[in-house]
Parts: C-alpha cells; sequence; structure tokens
C-alpha cells in the first residue's frame, strides 16, 4: 500500500470519532477549562477545525499560512462545520497524483513568518497527527463538564450499558 493510499485510509477512519466528541459536548461546555493556561473546549475545537482548513491548503498549495480562529458558537454546530471540513478534505485528497504527495514540499508559515518545510505528505501527517492529539486531549475534558464519554477507538465506560447483578 502507498503512503498516499494510507493516509487517505486512516483520515476517512478518524472522522466519526471526531464528530462523537464534538457532539458529546453541551454548549455550556464551550469555555471549560482545566486550568486558566489551558485551552477551553471551544479553543480545542477551534483549534481542530483551523487544522482541517491548513490539510485542505497544504493539498492544493506549496505555502500554507497556519489557520487560527474559527467561530465555535456550539459544539453541535462545530461538529457539522468539522464533518463538512473533513469532508472537502478527502474530496481533495482523491485528486491529488502520488507524484505531489511524495515529492512536492510546503512550506508552513506561523502568523507570515517561516516555521518549516517539509515534503506535502510528511506535513498531512504532522497535521493529522496534531488533530488526534488535540482530540485526546478534548476527551479529557468530556467527563468533567458532565457529559459522556463517546465511543472513540472501542467503547467507553459511557458508551454501552453494563448488564448483570
Amino acid at each position: 500500500m502507498e503512503n498516499l493510499d494510507f493516509f487517505k485510509t486512516c483520515f476517512k477512519n478518524e472522522m466519526g470519532a471526531t464528530v462523537s466528541l464534538f457532539n458529546s459536548f453541551q454548549n455550556e461546555a464551550i469555555t471549560h477549562k482545566t486550568h486558566p493556561v489551558n485551552r477551553s473546549v471551544g479553543e480545542i475545537m477551534e483549534h481542530i477545525l483551523c487544522h482541517l482548513i491548513d490539510l485542505d491548503i497544504i493539498l492544493k498549495q506549496s505555502v500554507c499560512d497556519e489557520a487560527l480562529t474559527f467561530d465555535v458558537v456550539s459544539p453541535t454546530v462545530a461538529a457539522g462545520n468539522l464533518e463538512r471540513l473533513w469532508l472537502e478534505v478527502n474530496l481533495t485528497l482523491e485528486q491529488i497524483s502520488l507524484e505531489k504527495w511524495e515529492n512536492e514540499s510546503v512550506e508552513l508559515l506561523l502568523n507570515g513568518e517561516h516555521f518549516v518545510t517539509l515534503p506535502r505528505m510528511n506535513m498531512m501527517w504532522f497535521f493529522f497527527f496534531d488533530i488526534i492529539h488535540h482530540r485526546g486531549q478534548l476527551s479529557t475534558y468530556v467527563r468533567p463538564t458532565g457529559s459522556k464519554v463517546p465511543a472513540i477507538y472501542g467503547f467507553s465506560a459511557d458508551s454501552i450499558t453494563l448488564t448483570g447483578s
């Protein structure tokens, strides 16, 4: 299996768990922080949404100035935006050639300043793994905000009903 095909498979498989996680939060949880220096639920959602914008740009262009803002008004709206953006990246992935994936580089800028230049496929994996990292971070906020933990990788204690005595 080529790296591109493997990425497509991995990327498609992660959407459902991420949408479920966003949908697990109540509206009032959007401002919840575990500590004053930490990002809030809404800020982590924003970061993940921005990375999806970045992934689409990385696939289409040779320079990406990292997206830093996305208006998160509620978990449900954020989940809808997440699904829409994820599907847009999937469509762009279907159009990219193996040549572009493996042999072209992308420069990442932060606030207009050079940060790093990587082969396109490495930049895509970098952002994809960062999305998964922040999804894990976000998952630690679910129960403290009074919500049920969804199944992310298999069942969670909240996603199954235990039977017996």
